[in-house]
């Protein structure tokens, strides 16, 4: 008997999921939210400021996973061979000649620019705008396989932001990880940023990583971004793993505390979106959607498909980021749940209920939204861009707006995909996993209208962890590679949303007007 435990970081919890690595059958799960951050701490949503301990993430991981043990009709924990982690990303922290997040320091442990840097922080856009600008004059474009264009999202933009503007972090930064390379590093006890291994889809997807170049950007592109970075590319990395790669064994520390054996297997890092695409059983010609807060789009494509092509836009192209001997795309949005949340919140109606009344509107009924409320990832990132609402009259309703909203979200859908078609990328199938597509019929159908495209939902309830445990799988050596791992532990799809032909010939109309909204608003902030 030989289990796996696959581990998923999102936005706001951490989930343990036990599965039999033979039979793919789930054993139990657990989810335990971050306390800090369900508290509100170290976070400033008028400063684009988020923030996360790093407590956060190993208290809920000793929890989630001695609940998820405790919550096995049998006992587990000494059959467990293989653990793997994926996270939300990019989500970087500065660290000290150890390895160790600054907030882990005494004299860092309340200051939130020691913490890590969740994605949908955005206040590096003035970096991320440096970093395009200097790169589009460069012998080596370091941004051509990260779509080329760089985010304020992504690694280097934070840690360049925060070397700037703090000196006391300055002084005691020696390095930075993910959080996906450290969670794999504390558990094997190889902490050292020099031998940390190294994420390839967070790498290549959001540090600019590729071999072509021998990994990183040079020392002399740093310095001249900013002298501050002098130093900084020597303590980091030149190799990168894939998931599904052993970075060590459990510490008998570690093990420990989770109630395991220090037998346990720790698999290379990833990120969710890539995790959650294996664990959806992503193969050539799927379009995988990673659906919550925001949205992650990943595909895999051969690499005689790509024959060399640079696909502009997008959140990166890199070899093995996904899957060994494919190239790895990702996309998506930088708010998609976030949108209902915000407006629910803003007019004190559940999303439930602003979802029954927008049912019920019909199509001739609309007005046209565009769903940028934290800035545009894709096709062609802009953090600066805001969210806008036209149309509105006197007797607009909240229900209206709401699914305004809710198209806006799928028109910016639309959007990514039209850009892979463009670029000649086949997609035969769109599957959805992520909490939006198991708990929103009325988005998913707006979804399937909008592209004319049929959208299966995966049968697991956390695609992202049972992703996680295929790679500890082929990390413990059970299989051999991811695709086997997946052909044994898949847990197939529940249900599938057909497009309305009628609708879609309407949605084709408001698609065209939210096109030419945006280029009119993103015109005006370039003015502005």
């Amino acid at each position: 008997m030989k289990y796996v435990i696959g581990i998923d970081y999102g936005t706001d919890s951490c989930r343990a999921l036990i599965v039999d690595a033979i039979t793919g059958e789930e054993i139990a799960t657990a989810v335990k939210n971050y306390p800090r951050w369900a508290a509100g701490k170290y976070c400033n949503p008028q400063a684009n400021q988020y923030r996360q301990h790093p407590l956060d993430y190993t208290e809920t991981l000793i929890d989630s996973v001695r609940e998820a043990l405790s919550k096995s009709p049998v006992d587990v924990s000494e059959n467990v061979v293989g653990i793997s982690f994926d996270t939300t990303g990019s989500t970087p922290v500065l660290t000290d000649k150890q390895g160790t997040p600054l907030a882990l320091l005494s004299e860092f442990s309340e200051n939130p620019n020691a913490m890590f840097i969740l994605w949908k922080d955005h206040i590096a856009i003035r970096e991320a705008a440096e970093i395009n600008r200097l790169a589009k004059q460069w012998p080596t474009d370091y941004t051509m396989y990260e779509g080329g264009i760089y985010s304020s999202e992504w690694v280097w933009s934070k840690v360049l932001h925060l070397l700037r503007n703090n000196p006391s972090i300055r002084e005691a930064a020696y390095s930075w990880t993910e959080h996906c390379d450290w969670m794999t590093a504390l558990l094997t006890g190889n902490t050292k940023p020099e031998k940390m291994l190294r994420s390839r889809c967070a790498a290549g997807h959001k540090a600019m990583w590729h071999a072509a170049w021998n990994g990183l950007p040079s020392e002399e592109f740093l310095t001249a971004l900013d002298p501050l970075l002098s130093g900084i590319r020597s303590h980091l990395y030149n190799d990168t793993y894939p998931g599904g790669i052993c970075a060590g064994y459990l510490t008998e520390e570690w093990a420990e505390k989770l109630g395991l054996t220090a037998k346990v297997a720790v698999g290379v890092g990833a990120l969710d979106c890539h995790a959650g695409a294996v664990g959806a059983e992503i193969k050539p010609g799927a379009f995988v959607r990673v659906m919550g807060t925001s949205t992650c789009d990943v595909m895999v494509v051969p690499n005689e498909q790509i024959q060399g092509k640079l696909i502009s836009g997008i959140c990166g192209q890199v070899d093995g980021s996904v899957i060994l001997g494919m190239i790895g795309l990702e996309a998506g949005q930088s708010a998609f749940g976030d949108v209902y949340a915000w407006f629910s919140k803003f007019v004190g109606k559940s999303i439930s209920e602003l979802t029954r009344e927008a049912e019920k509107l019909p199509l001739s009924e609309t007005i046209i939204a565009t769903d940028w409320l934290n800035g545009r990832r894709t096709p062609d990132a802009n953090q600066a861009l805001t969210g806008t609402i036209t149309g509105l009259t006197l007797g607009t309703t909240p229900a209206m707006i709401f699914r305004s909203l809710v198209e806006a979200t799928a028109y910016g859908s639309k959007a990514i995909i039209d850009r892979f078609v463009e670029n000649n990328i086949h997609i035969e199938e769109v599957i959805a996993i992520g909490g939006i597509s198991r708990k929103s019929p009325f988005v998913m159908q707006t979804l399937a209208n909008v592209l004319n495209r049929s959208i299966k939902v995966a049968k697991a309830e956390q695609a992202c962890a049972l992703g996680a445990a295929m790679f500890a799988a082929v990390a413990a050596g059970v299989y051999s590679c991811v695709e086997s791992a997946q052909a044994a532990m898949s847990d197939g799809f529940s249900k599938i949303y057909v497009p309305d032909a009628k609708k879609h010939e309407i949605y084709c109309e408001y698609y065209r007007r939210y096109m030419e909204i945006g280029k009119f608003i993103e015109k005006q902030m370039d003015f502005l």
